[in-house]
This record gives structure tokens, sequence and C-alpha cells, in this order.
């Protein structure tokens, strides 16, 4: 029987998200089926800089897709991001150490197949057009995502 995790992705925070994607490329490394639904900031994640509009937005909307970090690369950290500077010096310690970077990871999960999916609620909300998240994510209610969890042996919210 196929071991799976679900992971609840609703932080848009650097440190938080790249926890997610190493459990998440770790687990298929050793050929678990992995989805993480990502819901609020967490959407920030799979958000497809190249593909975003303000077409057909409130003014809201407009409003809050110009606050939040339109790369993944630009999310900050959970604690100690002293306006930029503490993520300037995680970035340079996993240089050092020559670690991924985050879209690598986003990346690295894609690759290795993990399922991507967003809360419709969520990007409803939000102001999120699916097509303006990566083309690998696909759309879905609590409800569905509900049901693949109560199927996983390990359930993460981060």
């Amino acid at each position: 029987m196929t071991k799976k995790m679900n992971i609840l992705m609703f932080s848009g925070e650097y440190d938080k998200a790249l926890a997610a994607l190493i459990l998440a490329n770790s687990a298929k490394e050793i050929d678990m089926d992995v989805t993480i639904f990502f819901a609020f900031w967490g959407l920030l994640l799979v958000r497809d800089p190249n593909s975003m509009t303000e077409e057909d937005k409130t003014a809201y909307e407009k409003m809050f897709a110009n606050m939040t970090p339109k790369h993944i690369e630009e999310l900050p950290l959970s604690k100690m991001n002293f306006a930029g500077i503490g993520k300037k010096m995680l970035l340079g310690m996993m240089e050092e150490s020559d670690s991924p970077k985050l879209k690598d990871f986003l990346m690295g999960a894609i690759n290795k197949g993990v399922n991507l999916k967003a809360c419709k609620l969520s990007c409803e909300i939000m102001g999120f057009k699916e097509e303006e998240l990566l083309k690998e994510v696909k759309i879905v209610t609590a409800e569905e995502y509900l049901v693949d969890a109560m199927d996983s042996n390990i359930q993460l919210f981060i």
C-alpha cells in the first residue's frame, strides 16, 4: 500500500514554504504520494509571476496583488525578517552550504509529481484567477481537499 502525505500550506513565508517543500520532495524520494493544498497566503507560492493580470479585478484585488510578493523568492521570513536583512542572511547561509533556492524545491516537487491544489474559496477571496497560478496547480474545493486528506498517513498544517 502506498503511503500518502498531505500538506495544507496556509503560510506565505519563505522559511515555512522551504520546510513544506523539503518535506514534499523527501516524501516523493521514498515513494510517498504527496498533495499540497494551498490556501490563503500559501497561494503566493504557486502564483505565476508571468501570468498576473489586473483584468476583471476589483479595486481591492488590484491593491492586494500589488501589495503581495509577486514571486516565490520574494516571500518574507516568518521570524527575524528585519526588513529583509534576516532573509538575506538566511539566503547567504543557504548559498554557502550549496542549498537550492525555494523555487528549486518547488520545481523539484513539480518534476517529482507532487499534486498541487489551490483552495477555490481562497482564490475567490484573494482574487486569484486560475490562469494566474502555475499550470500544474488544480483548483479544488475544501471538501475535495478533506476527502484526500482523510486518506493520508501524514497530514501537516504549515
